[in-house]
């Protein structure tokens, strides 16, 4: 017998590549049961097509994919009733990793119509070998079909391969891997179960998990939904789909099925959740977004969605899409960029439809908001579509409100859209920010997400009209006539600003009178260039801070402190300390720190008790 074996060694480049193959090609090392699985569903259908054509060949008999563990043995058998490999097909398929069966059989499909082409999967030289992640021997024992010999082709990895006649009673191809003490995990079936319905749960091939002495049991669904017309399909099925992708136990917002044609052609099945998850979305930043090609699931991590539409879940099938050495580490095609575009451009019309339901669509608001107002910051050629998506609570109206409805009702002669920022949404309704706005009915959209310190500059515009942060700059209100205008006689606060400012020095920018203060005394603004106070806040909480000195403190000259301050300045008292407790009142309003906690409280203590405030 050892006179018909025959010891081959690998192709050059299988010696360069084995080991980066087994210990770096794949960062899974479950992966080696979907190649398998791959390589027996191609088998298969190669000859269901080569029946098509040949009378002497015979399709398989069922088509089935069997599994078989074998703990006792310690092996796992991958068994297929496929075209099979005769003796130089094993030696040259199995023994150079620049060849690929699949890809050479491609090349006899060139004249076939696409409607007769069968489902060809992977690249069979390269995929093959991540069975040596788990197994310390590979054998391979094969059957060509129509032909009466058998060829076992077995390697242990380590540069050579061997060659012998083998017994084999049909056609197709056993692959039985001997596993090394740390896989043997990989022959508990629940586990290879698990496996398979990650990997191949929607590959046509039947694939069947046959452990010695049991009966087989289903290993794959073997029906992608996606493929099947929309007719057929009812909600419950979507909805069981969407579980099963998602993970999830609502029922999706919205269900997105569509099969784009042209120079690129793949299906989609998408759904919009209805609910938040409970992993927050706000710490996954990636898409997870299924890619298979030709049914067989490919990756999740192939960005089909930008980030910001990461609450998305579902599939993207193609025929289209070339991979690399792996099918995990896909080509950065031209194909591949126009499906992530062509998906993103449906998401995007699907939420715009959507969105002329304000009931319905508040609900996705609410969820995901936060995460669309992303796109405007990262996503430069969409936010002239992002935009309208955009939704706000306001000063004035109960609910959400967009851009547009907030342009409509802007006041004669207003030509910018204002809004407030704080880190609290109950801050914002209460804030001395919005008190001269609320009284001229100046509506200002109140922002309180975490991106929201962030896109209103990338934005810009919207309709023409500037975004304006109220916190920045001197904003002039005196052109707004309203029923609650602030009313009452004004302090003249010329010496009292000067004073103020020059007991300031280092500490704000400038001082000065403001009418956009109803009931408070004094408000925080920033200048009228760089950030507004709440970017501000979030860059000093960095260690980016621009410092104190950006601030500007405005006074109501309406208030009744205000104008005792003047009056006590006039008659000769010293305001330096009071100074300091004006500044700090106007940061805790705007939801900051005193600049010295402990002694603002002893200032306040004593102010309190009647007493002088003991030196800081």
């Amino acid at each position: 017998m050892s006179e018909t074996i025959e010891k081959h060694e690998f192709g050059a480049e299988v010696g360069r590549l084995l080991d980066l193959v087994v210990h770096a090609l794949y960062s899974d090392r479950e992966i080696f049961l979907r190649e398998l699985v791959a390589n027996a569903a191609d088998a298969t259908d190669r000859r269901r097509f080569a029946a098509l054509t040949d009378a002497a060949l015979s399709p398989p008999a069922d088509g089935k994919i069997r599994i078989v563990p074998d703990k006792a043995a310690r092996t796992l058998t991958i068994t297929d009733g496929g075209l099979g490999m005769a003796k130089d097909e094993l030696a040259r398929d199995l023994g150079t990793i620049a060849r690929s069966g699949t890809r050479a059989f491609s090349q006899t499909l060139a004249d076939a119509s696409a409607g007769d082409r069968p489902s060809l999967i992977g690249q069979f030289g390269v995929g093959f070998y991540s069975a040596f992640m788990v197994a310390d021997r590979v054998e391979v024992t094969s059957r060509k079909a129509g032909a009466e010999e058998s060829w076992v082709w077995a390697s242990e990895g380590e540069g050579s391969f061997t060659l012998a006649p083998g017994s084999r009673a049909e056609a197709g191809t056993d692959v039985v891997l001997h596993m090394k003490e740390d896989a043997e995990e990989y022959l508990e079936p629940m586990r290879l179960q698990h496996i398979i319905r990650k990997w191949a749960d929607h590959i046509t091939a039947p694939i069947v998990i046959a452990e010695a002495g049991t009966e087989e049991v289903a290993g794959n669904q073997g029906n992608a939904l996606w493929r099947k017309p929309k007719s057929e399909i009812d909600e419950e099925a979507y909805t069981g789909f969407y579980r099963q992708v998602a993970h999830a136990f609502d029922k999706p917002w919205a269900t997105l099925h569509w099969r784009a044609e042209g120079a690129t052609e793949f299906t989609a099945l998408l759904f919009v959740p209805g609910m938040k998850p409970f992993a927050p979305v706000e710490g996954e930043r990636e898409s997870r977004v299924r890619l298979h090609v030709r049914r067989m699931f490919i990756t999740d991590e192939a960005g089909l969605l930008p980030s910001w539409l990461r609450f998305v879940q579902g599939v993207v099938d193609t025929e289209d899409l070339p991979l690399n050495v792996s099918r995990e580490m896909l080509q950065s095609t031209p194909a591949l960029a126009r499906i992530r575009k062509a998906v993103t451009g449906r998401v995007l019309s699907e939420l715009t439809n959507r969105a002329k339901d304000a009931e319905d669509y508040a609900t996705f608001w609410e969820n995901f908001g936060p995460v669309v107002k992303e796109g405007l910051v990262e996503d430069g050629g969409r936010r002239d579509e992002i935009a309208p998506l955009l939704r706000f609570r306001s000063s004035t109206v109960e609910g959400w409100t967009s851009l547009a409805d907030y342009v409509s009702r802007m006041k004669d002669g207003q030509d910018e859209i204002y809004y407030l920022i704080a880190g609290e949404p109950d801050a914002l309704t209460r804030s001395p920010q919005v008190e001269g706005f609320r009284a001229r009915g100046v509506e200002v959209l109140l922002l309180s997400d975490h991106v929201d310190a962030f896109w209103p500059e990338q934005l810009g515009t919207f309709g023409e009209k500037k975004l304006r942060s109220i916190t920045q700059g001197a904003i002039d209100l005196s052109g707004f006539a309203g029923d609650s205008a602030p009313e009452g006689e004004a302090a003249d606060t010329d010496a009292l600003v000067a004073a103020l400012k020059a007991a300031l020095d280092g500490e704000v920018s400038d001082v000065r009178s403001t009418d956009r203060l109803v009931d408070s005394a004094v408000v925080l603004a920033s200048a009228g260039y760089g950030p507004d106070l709440q970017m501000q806040r979030l860059l000093r909480r960095a260690g980016r801070g621009f410092g104190a000195d950006m601030a500007v403190l405005e006074i109501n000259p309406r208030h009744a402190l205000i104008r005792a301050l003047a009056a006590r300045l006039a008659a000769g008292e010293d305001l330096a300390e009071i100074a300091g407790t004006l500044l700090d009142l106007a940061r805790i309003q705007d939801g900051d720190t005193p600049r010295d906690p402990t002694a603002f409280a002893r200032r306040v203590a004593a102010a309190l008790a009647g007493a002088e405030a003991p030196a800081d």
